[in-house]
């Protein structure tokens, strides 16, 4: 196959780039907004100046002779956001511009577009032991959540009124080698041996998914006939607590961490008096994500367990990447 792999510098895209080209199968092009020769990309990858993701981009040249695009491009998520209209710029480049991406693919005779989305889709939080499935009522919060259901639900339709067969996967939380913010600060405290307040936090349960794994599901999607059509939730299959999540990332760290065992209760009390509520949720809530769709329908299970992913997380760390 001819594969056009969109986000391509970012975290999953080159990820995804670098296990496409491991495999020997496909020719694989990597879309760029900046100038290709000035970025880092496997040789065998062909790189190739894109368009704005937005309503105006123009997207033929990267199209012409693919047969499958994974579009990994986005506005992500902003913890400082400065847009004076958040929901509309997400909008604008999250949905107008992935259906322009779209529609320009179907007329170039691209056969699969695999969207990846987010977990963020479903919602937020879950109670410990019910978690989200692909096929829940989605229940985004926040604007970029709202932008990544709205581009599904424009993508999907698409697929359903043309020959191009439309896959989205949403994600967890994704870590592995070269991995930056929350999940590179904890490796860090943990490094320096910072003591941490959270040794308490043994109740709630998060789903996370580490980017071999996610890569993996994603290269079955632009095969698969069962894939068609279909939401899918990426995930590990080994959901754990915030404290065994510091424990584990420590012991493949060789670390014992020093983790004082204040109740979650007062934790979450503590954030909400600072104004920080999303802090509490994320270090003291639950998110989990069931991928036994992903096995019914693909035969899918992932194929790196999570402390083997962990101990490739922190070796990348250590070598500074």
């Amino acid at each position: 196959m001819h594969i056009l792999v969109t986000g391509a510098t970012g975290f999953v895209g080159s990820a995804l780039l670098q296990h496409l080209c491991d495999t020997g199968r496909h020719q694989v092009r990597a879309a760029l907004r900046k100038t290709p020769s000035a970025l880092p990309l496997p040789v065998s990858v062909k790189a190739i100046k894109a368009g704005e993701l937005s309503a105006q981009g123009d997207w033929i040249d990267a199209l012409t002779g693919i047969d499958a695009v994974v579009h990994c491009a986005a506005r992500v998520h902003v913890m400082n956001e400065t847009a004076t209209d958040p929901l509309a710029e997400f909008r604008r480049v999250n949905v107008e511009g992935s259906l322009a991406l779209a529609r320009q693919a179907q007329r170039a005779g691209v056969k699969r577009f695999v969207f990846v989305s987010s977990i963020k889709v479903n919602g937020e939080a879950t109670q410990p032991g019910h978690p989200f499935t692909a096929d829940d009522v989605p229940v985004p919060l926040d604007p970029y959540g709202v932008s990544k259901l709205e581009a599904e639900q424009a993508l999907l339709a698409l697929g359903r009124s043309g020959p191009m067969e439309v896959v989205v996967v949403r994600p967890v939380l994704v870590y592995g080698p070269g991995v930056k913010a929350n999940f590179q600060s904890m490796m860090r405290w943990i490094d320096k041996g910072v003591p941490l307040p959270l040794g308490g936090i043994t109740a709630n349960r998060r789903s996370l998914v580490a980017v071999d794994n996610l890569v993996d599901l994603i290269t079955i999607c632009l095969t698969h006939p069962a894939a068609a059509g279909q939401v899918f939730l990426a995930a590990d299959g080994e959901d754990l607590s915030t404290t065994s999540l510091l424990r584990r990332t420590a012991q493949a760290m060789g670390k014992r961490p020093t983790l004082l065992p204040v109740p979650a209760g007062l934790l979450t009390l503590a954030a909400r008096l600072l104004g920080k509520p999303g802090i509490a949720q994320r270090l003291c809530g639950s998110l989990q994500a069931d991928i036994g769709k992903n096995r019914d329908l693909l035969g899918w299970t992932p194929p790196v367990k999570v402390d083997e992913a962990l101990k490739k997380t922190i070796a990348a760390y250590r070598r500074g990447g």
